[in-house]
C-alpha cells in the first residue's frame, strides 16, 4: 500500500519580513511546496487548525487580503482582519506598535501585515514571539516576488539563468525581485531613472547572494537595452501608495519606460508580460499589452494563494 506525506516543512527564520532571510536553497524548496500545495489543496487543509491570524492592514487591498483570507481558511485556520486603513487608526497612533505586537502574541498564533513603514514590521516582529509576515511595506513585497517567480517557473521551468528585465520604479516590488531572483539564480535586468534606481543596500546584498547562485544583474537607464531579448518584462505602477504627492513629476520622469507592444518587441519571442496590479492602463503599461496573450499577470495574481500558503504552512506548523 503506497501512502502520502506532505512536503516536509522548510527550516526558516520565524519571520518573512524582507526575503533575504532565506538561503538560496531554502527558496526553491518553497516554490516546489507551493507547487505541491497547489496541485494537492486537500493535503494541506488542517496544516493551520485552531490557528488564528491576524491581518493588520494600512494599504487597501484586494489581492494580498483575499489571498491570505482564502488561503488561511482553506487550511482550516481562522482570520482576524484588522482594519488600519484609515489615517485615525493608522498604527502606532492609538498605542505603539510595540505594545500592538506584545498584545497580539498573547492572542493569536501570527501576524500578516501589509504596511506603509517596514519600520513598522520590524518593531511588531521585535516584541512578538509569533511569526509576522511582510505583506507589503514601503521597501519589500516578498510574497509578490515568490508568486512571480513561482509563475515564471511553472511557465519556463527552472529558473537559473533565467532573463527577466524590470522597467520603471525601483521600488518595494523591484527590491524583492532582485532579493528572490539573486537567490533562484535569474538573470535580472533592471531599468530605472538614474533617480528612481533601486537601493544601493538590496543590490550589493543581491549581487553577494548572486555570486553564489551565478545569477547576473545589471543596472539600465535605457528600458529598449535592457528589454532585449529577454524572456519576462516586468513593471509597476510609476507612483506606489505613499508616494502620491511626487504622482505628476513621476509621470513625466517615467513616460519612456511604458511598456507598450514597441517595447515588448525588442524581448524574446513569446516572453511573459508580468505586472504585480492594480496596473494604471495608459501609464506603465498599455491596455494591448496588460490583456495581450503574452501577459500573465492573471497566473501571478492566482499564484499569490498557494505560494503564501507554503509560507504559512512552513511558519506555522
Amino acid at each position: 500500500m503506497t501512502t502520502t506525506t506532505l512536503v516536509a516543512p522548510i527550516s526558516l527564520s520565524t519571520d518573512l519580513l524582507t526575503g533575504a532571510e532565506w538561503s538560496p536553497a531554502h527558496t526553491r524548496e518553497l516554490l516546489h511546496l507551493a507547487a505541491d500545495i497547489k496541485a494537492r489543496p486537500v493535503r494541506y487543509a488542517s496544516t493551520l487548525h485552531g490557528k488564528f491570524i491576524a491581518l493588520i492592514f494600512e494599504k487597501p487591498s484586494l489581492r494580498t487580503r483575499v489571498t491570505f483570507d482564502v488561503g488561511i481558511q482553506s487550511m482550516g485556520g481562522a482570520v482576524v482582519f484588522l482594519d488600519h486603513t484609515q489615517a485615525s487608526a493608522s498604527l502606532g497612533k492609538r498605542e505603539s506598535i510595540a505594545d500592538v505586537a506584545r498584545n497580539l502574541d498573547r492572542w493569536v498564533h501570527g501576524i500578516v501585515a501589509r504596511v506603509y513603514s517596514q519600520k513598522v514590521l520590524e518593531e511588531m516582529a521585535a516584541n512578538a514571539s509569533i511569526p509576522v509576515i511582510n505583506a507589503l511595506s514601503d521597501k519589500f513585497h516578498p510574497c509578490q516576488a515568490l508568486a512571480d517567480f513561482f509563475t515564471l517557473e511553472e511557465r519556463f521551468g527552472a529558473l537559473r539563468g533565467f532573463k527577466l528585465t524590470y522597467v520603471g520604479d525601483g521600488n518595494n516590488v523591484c527590491h524583492s525581485l532582485l532579493y528572490l531572483g539573486a537567490r533562484l539564480g535569474v538573470n535580472l535586468r533592471i531599468a530605472t531613472p538614474s533617480n528612481y534606481a533601486p537601493d544601493d543596500d538590496v543590490i550589493a546584498d543581491s549581487r553577494r547572494v548572486a555570486k553564489e547562485t551565478k545569477a547576473k544583474i545589471e543596472l539600465f537607464t535605457d528600458p529598449r537595452e535592457a528589454v532585449e531579448d529577454v524572456q519576462a518584462v516586468y513593471t509597476d505602477a510609476w507612483t506606489s501608495m505613499g508616494f502620491e504627492a511626487e504622482e505628476k513629476v513621476r509621470s513625466e520622469v517615467f513616460k519612456p519606460y511604458q511598456v507598450n507592444r514597441k517595447l515588448m518587441a525588442l524581448a524574446e519571442r513569446g516572453a511573459a508580460f508580468m505586472h504585480c496590479l492594480p496596473a494604471h492602463r495608459g501609464h506603465e503599461v498599455t491596455s494591448e499589452v496588460l490583456d495581450g496573450a503574452q501577459s500573465v499577470v492573471l497566473d501571478q495574481s492566482e499564484n499569490r494563494m498557494y505560494v503564501q500558503k507554503a509560507i504559512l504552512h512552513t511558519l506555522f506548523r
